[in-house]
C-alpha cells in the first residue's frame, strides 16, 4: 500500500480534506521558516512574541493557500 492510498490523496487535490492538508503543510513550513529567520537575524527578544509572529504568518498563509485552492482567489502567475 502506498501513502496516497492510505491518506486517500489525489493529484490534484480533490476534496476539502486534501486542500486543508496541503494548506497546513505550507503553513507549517511558513511557521518554522519565520522562527528560523527571526533567530538568524537576532530579532527574538521575547519568545512569546516570536511564536505569535510566526503563528500570524502561518495563519495568513494557511487561509491564502486554501482560498487559492478553492478558487476564491486566482493564483498569480
Amino acid at each position: 500500500m502506498n501513502k496516497e492510498d492510505a491518506l486517500n490523496l489525489t493529484d490534484p487535490p480533490n476534496g476539502l480534506k486534501d486542500k486543508a492538508l496541503n494548506a497546513g503543510i505550507v503553513a507549517g513550513f511558513t511557521f518554522f521558516s519565520s522562527l528560523a529567520a527571526q533567530t538568524y537575524t537576532g530579532d527574538i527578544n521575547d519568545t512569546i512574541k516570536a511564536l505569535i509572529t510566526a503563528g500570524i504568518s502561518a495563519g495568513v498563509v494557511f487561509f491564502a493557500s486554501l482560498m487559492t485552492q478553492l478558487g476564491l482567489k486566482k493564483a498569480e502567475a
